[in-house]
């Protein structure tokens, strides 16, 4: 067992375990992703975006033969050390490159080369546990305040602290593990979040009172809160540029969780006694959350990341994990401890330690929330003003999101909340069992909207795209909102609104998810999307504080204020100068 564990947290990978992978490098044009799809990756630019950052120059009318022509002469020198070390070197004439900054860009073109695979699409998929969870437990949270506000004695306001203490846990969570990823390494911190999550999520079904609920729920939050920056940034690490897309369609699990989650709900808590429903429920997602801890911790050889190889001092590791990877897809692959060497061997380059030391990591993370280090974020007019919104709309997301679907199932229990007292006969609440079977298929509905998204961020129609699927989608998230408050009188209109806003919002956090970072250089990229992720967990916290103290009943006003910071959001989008469709990531 020790032999076991050891090697899912500490084996040490070697390009002796993964022989006939390798090719020379005069031969890797043959292996290329060029040779694959008929493209060049590394063609000069004509130009440079000189406020962003971003290359625009797109060519037009190139014919596509002398294209073709052109591309298999430019591969034999690309694959070359100086052809390397040119193309590692552009984007910023004149700066001096680091060790790990070289070597990293290398080792992405490596996984390029290699392509999407079996092991790719295994990530794929067990990232996506990571998602999964985090919308599993979210929702299951929601779906529980009825039954803790009528077991407990809580009221429907007050019973909303409970999102609070989650959100204490997901706060802190995706702080520690995103940090902890940079210490510990990538792949302790992708094994243990499940694990922790399911420990405390399945000890809050026996909790004996409210406040011992919302303590380990908050626990739990720690563990399920580093999910998404982890398994994000993880699956990014060993996916080819060329299927950035995929970072889009990973964000459909997360409505498959919510889905999982209401279909739990429903036949627990609308079958059993109100002490019991809720407590087999949370036992039952706490079960699955662990076997997916299980699948991923048992079945599956999660390769550490590359770049966290190299900035510890672990060259022949990193090396020996790409090899692991054109193992495991059945590919080639050119990479070696020689060319990363070579590569570097320049006057324009700064030699790194040999080893980053967890204080020094610990000090890097610290200092790209410092303001020298964001303030390359507003060194023009065009690059501040899309920082400041992109963070405006990741704000006001994050406040707006959970006022409305963090308490669904208590506004769906109701027919129009304080709407309803002057027009009594014209509504009607709807039992827990329609409550629940609602929920479900509120859930259902937004599943498709994940799948549209992947499709829509890549087409060419001028009203769609990155920016403009995101726009419209938040545009008719915040109509559906009002609509709910304004006609959903019955549990049948508010289920057709619902429905409408749960489609659209899987479509805008999808796109939100793979826009942001494709929006910024690789230079202030950490600190941009950094920011944006604190901020949007920050809001959400406040949310169920909001929640609980508005005047009234608090089933009309939050609804309201969800769909003005909606609006909002989407005012901040139409505003944004930048569009990434059909652009690399720098």
């Amino acid at each position: 067992m020790r032999r076991f564990i050891s090697s899912r947290f500490a084996r040490r990978e070697s390009v002796s375990d993964y022989m006939g992978v390798l090719v020379p490098l005069q031969e890797a044009h043959l292996h290329s992703h060029s040779a694959r799809c008929g493209k060049a990756e590394f063609e000069e630019d004509s130009q440079d975006d000189e406020e962003t950052g971003l290359n625009d120059a797109f060519k037009n009318g190139v014919d596509d033969d002398e294209e073709v022509t052109g591309m298999l002469q430019m591969e034999v020198a690309e694959y070359s050390v100086e052809g390397l070390r040119r193309n590692v070197r552009k984007g910023e004439a004149g700066r001096r490159w680091t060790e790990y900054e070289l070597k990293s860009k290398v080792i992405n073109k490596a996984i390029q080369d290699i392509g999407m695979g079996r092991y790719n699409w295994q990530l794929f998929v067990l990232c996506g546990f990571g998602w999964f969870a985090d919308n599993l437990w979210m929702q299951g949270v929601s779906l529980t305040l009825p039954s803790l506000s009528e077991e407990f004695g809580v009221t429907e306001k007050q019973v909303r602290y409970t999102t609070s203490s989650l959100y204490v846990g997901l706060s802190i969570g995706s702080a520690f593990w995103g940090l902890g990823a940079d210490i510990l390494g990538r792949r302790i911190a992708f094994n243990l979040t499940l694990l922790i999550t399911s420990i405390f999520g399945t000890l809050a079904a026996y909790a004996s009172n409210w406040p011992a609920v919302c303590f380990l729920f908050a626990l739990m939050g720690t563990g399920v809160g580093g999910n998404l920056p982890v398994d994000g940034a993880l699956f990014l690490e060993f996916l080819p540029d060329a299927s950035s897309s995929l970072l889009t369609l990973l964000s459909v699990w997360w409505p498959v969780g919510q889905l999982v989650s209401s279909l739990f709900a429903w036949y627990f808590i609308t079958n059993w006694p109100v002490d019991q429903g809720w407590r087999l429920f949370i036992a039952t997602v706490g079960g699955v959350t662990f076997v997916m801890f299980l699948i991923r911790f048992g079945l599956f050889h999660l390769y550490e990341s590359p770049k966290y190889l190299l900035s510890q001092g672990r060259q022949a590791e990193a090396v020996a994990v790409v090899h692991g990877i054109a193992y495991r897809n059945g590919k080639k692959t050119w990479l070696t401890e020689d060319i990363l060497d070579a590569v570097v061997d320049a006057n324009d380059t700064e030699r790194a330690p040999a080893r980053l030391s967890a204080s020094s990591v610990l000090k890097q993370n610290l200092n790209s929330f410092s303001f020298s280090h964001i303030q390359p974020l507003f060194q023009n007019r065009k690059l501040g003003l899309t920082t400041g919104l992109i963070w405006f709309c990741w704000a006001t997301i994050g406040m707006g999101y959970p006022l409305f679907n963090a308490f669904l199932p208590q506004y769906l229990s109701h027919g129009s909340g304080e709407a309803s007292a002057s027009a009594s006969k014209d509504i009607s609440e709807a039992t827990p069992a329609e409550t629940y079977k609602n929920y479900a298929i509120i859930s259902i509905a937004g599943v498709p909207g994940s799948l549209l998204a992947a499709y829509l961020v890549d087409h060419k129609s001028p009203w769609l795209g990155r920016k403009g699927t995101l726009a419209i989608s938040t545009l008719i998230s915040a109509l559906f909102l009002y609509l709910f408050v304004a006609l959903g009188r019955a549990p049948t209109a508010q289920l057709i609104f619902t429905c409408v806003e749960a489609f659209c919002q899987n479509i805008m956090y999808g796109v939100l998810y793979a826009f942001t970072p494709e929006i910024f250089p690789a230079p202030v990229r950490g600190a941009a999307t950094g920011v944006a992720s604190f901020l949007n967990r920050i809001t959400g916290l406040v949310a169920p504080l909001l929640a609980a103290n508005i005047p009234g009943d608090g089933t009309t006003t939050p609804v309201y204020l969800s769909a003005a910071l909606i609006l909002a959001a989407f005012v901040g989008m139409v505003l944004i100068p930048i569009e990434t469709r059909g652009r690399q990531r720098l």
